[in-house]
């Protein structure tokens, strides 16, 4: 006999419905399905989460939120039109990016997954069944019946233009993109949508062929954007991927996809650092931005304003110049949430940023903080960016401020705000995380983000007219811009005469043989979002380091096994 729970508190809301049945699969931590699930199989790849190795087809997967990449929404369109996808998803917090997936692959696909959101206590009490089913609206687990409330668009507050596009006044395919923003909007509480003057797509990586579909079939349908719209790095090199061993079949997948993009009215950036192009957004500017290492850069260092964006929306805000009105484009919640205070040691180099983002993001995996202690410290645009990168493989949150250094730094916490700490010892055990692996090194990989103009020069400096050893290919990915300006400056040459291979368009999140050299077995970067993804998406050790460390190795080939200096009094 069932129970029926019939307090207000217990009910959960149903954003994409279904049915489903299956086991539990439970995780404390959120999951980033991009570098974290197989697309192909729904095996859980990231090797720094807890449930590594777990496999999430057909079960009930329960997760506080996810995190990381925008590009999940994409994997689970993938995985559901394969038929690995979870039965259903449930979270305890606000969460879009595979909320997004899931509703992409149902109304468009025919390929549902079920997506709700419980109260915590109910959560934490389907946490500890084995197995549970949703029929309707009704969920049940270990004897209880919990109802389910549907997410209802309807009340939102829509523009005449918005009326329009939703009632199919300017296209099928504007109005496909209008009735998704309109559910989104209304699971994220949003009242209504604002304007918003430019986007970045992110879902133009061949990661899997869910993303040509989608592209193609949004073309086909008649899409056109209609703000200032840039492009993420995608999967090859556009104009010379044909000379460099690419297999055709991928090469041509990978490039019809790029088009799509760019026949729908996107501009041909191909850079995952939009932020370093000539005309980057503006304090206070509200943008529609996809790409989680972006995003965070352009709400923490530029001071813009936009959400975390999921694969295939930002499509969509493209199409329409509108964004769900909510979040971080409200003033109230850009407040920092919890305070992280770091204590830095007596001496470091550019490594600490990447570590100390990583950091960050596993403290504060869903909330916005604000770093004190680092007054003092002269981080650059190219520290921030590492930082901002890797905090966002660990964390949710769509941003975060550091005192005295970033435009609403100065904001005080909210009332009650939680405090955590980083010490010089808490560093150290990340660089232990970030080298397990040997030391000999047969790739140095630089430009996860991309690289900027004063990261090319610094490598090429410190190069200083060597040449890397023979058996360790050194790549750096860039955008077009940067290569541009560092083709100019002669910097493209020295680099090449010190046989570094530098590659745009593409970058380490999409990199694949025969460009990631196949002999491989170790790779070394300063990143700290590729140290963390590297593994699972390549299969190959990881080591990393300074940027310094980085020309070390390239020139020698072997990394070291010793803590850098500045850390080896902490471990």
């Amino acid at each position: 006999m069932w129970k029926i729970v019939e307090n207000a508190e217990a009910a959960g809301t149903l954003f994409v419905e279904g049915k489903a049945q299956g086991e539990i699969v439970f995780c404390e931590e959120g999951l980033s399905f991009w570098g974290g699930v197989d697309p192909d199989t729904g095996f859980i790849i990231d090797t720094h989460h807890s449930n590594h190795g777990a496999a999430l087809s057909g079960k009930i997967v329960l997760m506080p939120t996810s995190r990381g990449s925008c590009s999940g929404s994409g994997v689970l369109l993938q995985l559901a039109r394969n038929d690995n996808a979870p039965a259903a998803l449930v979270f305890c917090e606000e969460e879009s990016i595979l909320t997004l997936g899931a509703m992409i692959a149902g109304r468009l696909f025919d390929s549902p997954v079920l997506v709700m959101r419980l109260p915590k206590p109910v959560f934490e009490a389907l946490s500890y069944a084995n197995a549970a089913a949703i029929d309707g609206t009704e969920l049940r687990f270990d004897g209880k019946s919990i109802r389910l409330k549907t997410v209802a668009s309807d009340l939102l507050d829509l523009s005449e233009a918005d009326r329009r596009m939703l009632d199919g006044g300017d296209g099928r395919a504007t109005q496909a993109a209008m009735e998704i923003l309109c559910l989104m909007a209304a699971a994220q509480n949003a009242s209504g949508f604002v304007d918003v003057s430019r986007g970045h797509i992110d879902g133009c990586i061949l990661a899997h062929d869910a993303n040509l579909d989608f592209a193609e079939k949004m073309q086909r349908l008649g899409a056109k954007t209609r703000i200032p719209t840039t492009i993420n790095a995608i999967s090859v090199d556009r104009e010379n991927w044909q000379s460099q061993g690419m297999v055709p079949e991928f090469g041509n997948k990978a490039s019809r996809l790029a088009d799509a993009y760019v026949k729908m009215g996107c501009r041909p950036t191909f850079t995952c650092a939009p932020y370093l192009l000539d005309d980057a957004p503006a304090e206070g500017e509200d943008i529609g931005w996809s790409e989680s290492n972006a995003v965070i850069y352009a709400n923490s260092v530029l001071g813009a304003r936009t959400a975390k964006h999921p694969d295939y929306l930002d499509l969509f805000i493209a199409m329409t110049g509108r964004a769900p009105k909510t979040g971080v484009y409200l003033a109230e919640n850009r407040m920092p949430e919890c305070e992280i205070a770091v204590k830095l040691p007596g001496s470091y180099d550019d490594a600490l940023w990447p570590m100390l983002g990583w950091l960050a993001g596993t403290l504060s995996p869903n909330r916005i903080p604000v770093l004190t202690g680092l007054d003092m410290a002269r981080p650059t645009e190219d520290d921030l960016k590492a930082l901002c990168a890797a905090f966002g493989t660990t964390s949710a949150a769509p941003m975060l401020h550091v005192r005295g250094h970033t435009p609403e730094g100065h904001l005080a916490a909210v009332e009650n705000a939680e405090r955590f700490d980083i010490s010089p010892a808490d560093l150290a055990q990340v660089w232990l995380s970030f080298n397990r692996a040997g030391e000999k090194v047969e790739l140095v990989a630089i430009g996860s983000p991309h690289a900027s103009l004063s990261e090319c020069r610094n490598f090429a400096d410190l190069l200083d007219g060597q040449t890397c050893d023979p058996h360790t290919k050194t790549i750096v990915t860039v955008g077009r811009k940067v290569l541009a300006e560092a083709t100019s400056e002669g910097i493209i040459q020295r680099l090449e005469n010190a046989d570094v291979q530098v590659f745009p368009d593409i970058c380490w999140c999409s990199i694949t043989e025969p460009l990631f050299p196949t002999e491989a077995k170790t790779l070394f970067t300063n990143s700290g979002k590729y140290s963390h993804y590297a593994t699972g998406l390549t299969g190959r050790g990881v080591r990393f380091g300074s940027l310094s460390d980085c020309a070390r190795v390239a020139l020698s080939g072997t990394a070291t096994k010793q803590l850098p200096d500045w850390l080896s009094k902490y471990a």
